[in-house]
């Protein structure tokens, strides 16, 4: 039997206002085939109602409590079936109707392809791309050693081959998903760059909103996969190229009054 190209895993809790959105951006892809997977952490707000408008195009749905994020997309994982593995998650959605058909058009047969995110606001206005707007350029040839500079490919513009896919690991509350990348692309022979823009991506996600505990957890991972030393060094650098960007950031806007 042949399995689906891609398993997509949206994992959402009390997400009415910006689940719909989601959900169409995949249903709606030009390739046929998509597994769609939705965990929702049982929602008590209309998130539900809405999943079950489209149950008929969503593979599965699984609303029961969890341990946090990275328990509903470890469950998420556990149920794909698909060659490749893509989380969007329920503030986020596929740049365009034919994404999924133009990715795998310019990769074959990589372990992972990866691309660009497109940042928008509440109201899905485009503000940019993520390698414009933040310090994090898509490197041309991603490695594991590329995320030594922080989260350069953002996670919903990252696919995996599902047979490579490892859990998160839960100990990290809101970094897991930097981990994870390294952990995956370590295993990884080929990686692929689409060039694509893959996602669009609402600002403000859960590290930005825990920013203390985001840059810890990052240091340890950082620590743990890249040493000590060069850890230390790469975050001077990394603080220093964060005060440039906003300093250029705050010059822009001037300009513009």
């Amino acid at each position: 039997m042949n399995t689906a190209p891609i398993s997509i895993i949206t994992v959402c809790y009390n997400a009415e206002n910006s689940i719909e959105k989601t959900i169409l951006s995949v249903i709606d892809q030009s390739l046929r085939g998509i597994e769609y997977l939705i965990v929702d952490g049982a929602s008590t707000d209309g998130t539900l109602k809405i999943i079950e408008k489209y149950q008929g195009r969503i593979t599965k749905v699984i609303s029961e409590k969890d341990d946090g994020l990275y328990d509903a997309m470890n469950k998420g994982l556990s149920l794909a079936t698909g060659d490749y593995v893509l989380f969007l998650n329920a503030d986020d959605t596929l740049y365009a109707a034919d994404t999924m058909e133009e990715v795998f058009n310019s990769c074959n047969e990589a372990d992972v392809i990866y691309g660009e995110a497109m940042i928008v606001n509440e109201s899905g206005k485009e503000l940019g791309l993520r390698s414009v707007r933040t310090p994090h350029k898509v490197p041309e040839n991603l490695t594991w050693k590329s995320l030594r500079w922080g989260m350069v490919v953002s996670h919903q513009a990252f696919i995996i081959r599902r047979s490579l896919a490892l859990p998160y690991d839960l100990q990290y509350r809101v970094c897991a998903d930097i981990d994870w990348m390294i952990r995956c692309l370590k295993q990884c022979k080929s990686i692929c760059n689409s060039r694509e823009i893959i996602c669009n991506f609402r600002a403000g996600g859960t590290s930005h909103r825990n920013e203390k505990l985001a840059w810890k957890e990052r240091y340890q991972i950082f620590n743990k996969h890249y040493g000590i030393v060069n850890n230390f060094i790469n975050h001077i650098l990394i603080s220093l190229r964060y005060l440039i960007h906003k300093r250029m950031q705050r010059s822009k806007k001037q300009k513009n009054l």
